[in-house]
């Protein structure tokens, strides 16, 4: 597939953003004592990075101003369902952020945030796992790798945070946290690259063109020139690039997070070493979220890409 650089920013920054709120709502209901002006900020940032993922997916659209037809199918659409929870959520970190600055306290504030996140989280990672014909996508770890990466990235968000603000009762327990999250993320994602790396593929050139004949040989891209089919779903890239790219994803999504997250909790804790984690993270989850869609193999491209 061809990677929509506003899906790709959406998706990671929306995760990240839940996973800031889940660890701010675990914190509050394990009965962490937290200071106001933490939770504020952790809940206006949350807000900000939900809302700029919000605006961001609609970059790929043709025509935005019909962007609101999209819940309309909310019944069978897992789509048109996040459409309706996203905002909901945003909504609810606005509204908790307004009832703390009211002085409005309860468990009922964090438990339907904890709801929201969990559904959002669900319907999209559901827009690509249901596609049964995209076989990468279509397998239960990519609502696993979804929900991870974002409770790795907000929690490692929230660490930093935390120290900045100089919250003892969250740190280390928060960071330890993270880095466990951290490496249970990167076990979850080389599990899925392993799989779909050995992955044997249902659809064939013979099904792709139904013709039988054996061997068969593509001397064409299906058509002599560029179209939608040949822009939208192969992203055209080397294999080198992809290698590349995994390296990358690796390497400072999760590895070197988890590296300064040890440091951070083996030393006292200095915010400039959370704050390193998350631009690490910051740039190897989007390297991540890009390979997720680049490394999807739409059954098309055996009849408009594949050339011998």
């Amino acid at each position: 597939m061809n990677p929509a650089w506003s899906v790709v920013f959406f998706t990671t920054i929306a995760g990240a953003a839940q996973g800031l709120v889940v660890a701010l709502s675990i914190a509050l209901l394990f009965g962490a004592t937290l200071s106001e002006a933490f939770v504020l900020d952790s809940l206006a940032i949350a807000f900000v990075m939900a809302v700029a993922g919000l605006l961001s997916s609609f970059g790929h659209l043709g025509r935005k101003e019909r962007a609101w037809r999209a819940v309309l199918m909310w019944r069978t659409s897992w789509l048109s369902r996040e459409c309706l929870v996203l905002p909901a959520f945003i909504g609810w970190v606005a509204l908790w952020w307004l009832a703390l600055r009211l002085g409005i306290y309860g468990a009922w504030l964090p438990m339907v945030a904890l709801l929201l996140c969990a559904g959002l989280w669900y319907c999209t990672a559901m827009i690509y796992a249901c596609l049964r014909f995209i076989q990468e996508w279509a397998q239960p770890l990519t609502l696993v790798n979804f929900v991870m990466t974002g409770l790795s990235s907000g929690v490692v968000l929230a660490s930093a945070l935390a120290t900045a603000h100089g919250e003892a009762v969250f740190m280390p327990g928060g960071g330890a946290f993270a880095l466990v999250l951290t490496i249970v993320a990167l076990a979850t994602r080389i599990a899925a690259l392993h799989r779909n790396t050995h992955l044997k593929h249902r659809s064939t050139l013979q099904s792709a063109t139904g013709i039988r004949s054996v061997p068969l040989v593509q001397k064409s891209m299906g058509m002599s020139a560029g179209a939608f089919n040949t822009r939208e779903f192969f992203h055209g890239r080397t294999r080198a690039l992809l290698k590349n790219v995994k390296l990358v994803m690796i390497v400072f999504g999760f590895v070197l997070p988890a590296l300064l997250a040890l440091a951070a909790l083996l030393n006292p804790p200095l915010p400039v070493v959370w704050w390193l984690a998350v631009a690490s993270q910051a740039v190897g989850l989007l390297a991540d979220r890009w390979f997720f869609f680049a490394q999807a193999k739409h059954p098309q491209n055996l009849y408009y890409q594949v050339v011998s």
